[in-house]
């Protein structure tokens, strides 16, 4: 995403799952208790926050607004859930669908990562097709192709050029 040219600050999420192998701390996620999870719950340091799959996952609110603040837009990945809670709190916020080309490819792709078991990928696959059918919460799709991301961040790219050449822009207040 470096490569777009735009001054864009990625939000690493917080999450209470386990580390999964070759996953970095502070890179892939911020991996921290459920104690310390619970905490920054009640004190509203999140933007949103849900229990995917038995795991925590939030967005830090402070690192969202200091991106804002110095100038950067930014990007957060969240599921549905997240994109629903972030979109009342912040609603000029743009909002992107990330599609994988089917379900069945989608399937192809969880099996090749040997995280999930049986149950748990089927779970997850119904998951998936349930989110689809939300479709219109979002601004915009964009297909991930596999072996093919440079098309998915060329995606990106143009959704952010039009953004930037509207001609009332969105205004993004997070106080």
């Amino acid at each position: 995403m470096k490569d777009l040219k735009y001054p864009l600050e990625y939000i690493t999420t917080v999450t209470t799952r386990p580390r999964r192998a070759g996953e970095r701390n502070q890179i892939d996620y911020h991996f921290i208790t459920t104690e310390k999870f619970q905490g920054m719950i009640k004190k509203g340091e999140l933007l949103e926050y849900a229990n995917v799959y038995g795991n925590w996952y939030g967005v830090p609110k402070q690192l969202v607004k200091q991106a804002l603040e110095s100038g950067q837009d930014t990007i957060a990945k969240v599921d549905i859930q997240g994109a629903a809670s972030i979109k009342k709190i912040v609603p000029q916020a743009v909002f992107i669908f990330l599609m994988p080309p089917s379900i069945e490819e989608l399937g192809i792709r969880l099996k090749k990562r040997h995280t999930e078991s049986s149950f748990d990928l089927n779970l997850r696959l119904q998951t998936a097709t349930e989110e689809m059918k939300q479709l219109s919460l979002f601004d915009y799709v964009v297909y991930s192709q596999r072996d093919d991301i440079a098309r998915a961040v060329a995606d990106i790219a143009a959704i952010i050029t039009a953004e930037k050449c509207r001609v009332t822009p969105r205004e993004i207040n997070l106080d």
